[in-house]
């Protein structure tokens, strides 16, 4: 009988490390998300910080890219340049529109970068035009939420 009892412990002992050890585990990867998270996130300031030095850096694209969203004619190599600058800032905001919609950039903080997308296509007489032209390069969910800011649309 004795043994039967201490079988019984034995197994409810087990059975309790066996739950704290499942509750350790999601402990664990509650941590992992948000490590992941902040690493998402740091990646991607990093990333909109070289897309944004890059004219700071470069006179002549800066001079492009003015011209360029100030409606002005450019030369076939600046109409390159800005196309190439232009995708970049485009494949950025996708992978943040990305980023939102796995549930790693909360909405407060998507609608501000919302904001400044809009605030972007305002103030640029050529980007608008341009996304009309590449939008179909881009994810459907993607293509939808930038239509939707685009005051005239395509």
């Amino acid at each position: 009988m004795d043994f039967d009892r201490i079988g019984k412990w034995l197994g409810l002992g087990a059975n309790l490390g066996v739950l704290l050890g499942l509750a350790l585990l999601i402990v664990e990867l509650s941590e992992n998300r948000y490590l992941m998270k902040a690493q998402i996130r740091h990646q991607l300031a990093t990333g909109i910080v070289d897309i944004l030095q890059a004219p700071a850096n470069n006179p002549q694209l800066a001079e492009a890219l003015y011209r360029a969203h100030a409606g002005e004619a450019l030369s076939p190599a600046e109409a390159y340049q800005v196309q190439l600058r232009t995708n970049a800032l485009f494949r950025y905001w996708e992978d943040v529109h990305y980023q939102y919609r796995a549930g790693l950039y909360d909405d407060a903080e998507f609608s501000r970068q919302r904001e400044a997308w809009k605030a972007s296509f305002a103030a640029s007489k050529y980007q608008a035009g341009y996304w009309c032209r590449v939008r179909g390069s881009y994810s459907p969910e993607f293509a939808a939420e930038i239509d939707g800011l685009i005051e005239n649309g395509c």
